[in-house]
């Protein structure tokens, strides 16, 4: 089964897994905001940062499991598979898209 991922998060997908960090500002808004284990990143740059500090800690890859549509969010649950403990592991992305790009991520 494939899995349609609107364009803006299907990057996300393509730059979490390459680790390209510079290519973020093709699918993330420059007031974007990101959250993630308990931190919250906000800007293009402390999101370039936070992306890279995480691929350097965990060099994970996501593949995404099932997409849904809840309002306005867009939850994408997905494998994590890294080096980190308990890895793969199920995770819940909550994505906010506004003019083709994301707004907000939360990762649960």
């Amino acid at each position: 089964m494939s899995i349609h991922l609107p364009l803006p998060i299907d990057l996300y997908k393509k730059i979490e897994n390459s680790g390209d960090v510079e290519s973020l500002s093709e699918c993330f808004a420059p007031s974007a905001t990101v959250r993630d284990e308990g931190r919250t990143y906000e800007g293009l740059a402390a999101i370039r940062k936070w992306k890279a500090d995480t691929k350097k800690k965990y060099s994970h890859t996501i593949g995404p499991l099932e997409v849904a549509h809840r309002g306005a969010k867009t939850l994408l649950k997905a494998k994590v598979t890294g080096t980190f403990p308990g890895s793969p592991v199920t995770l819940e992305f909550s994505f906010a898209l506004e003019d083709g790009k994301i707004i907000f991520l939360e990762i649960h």
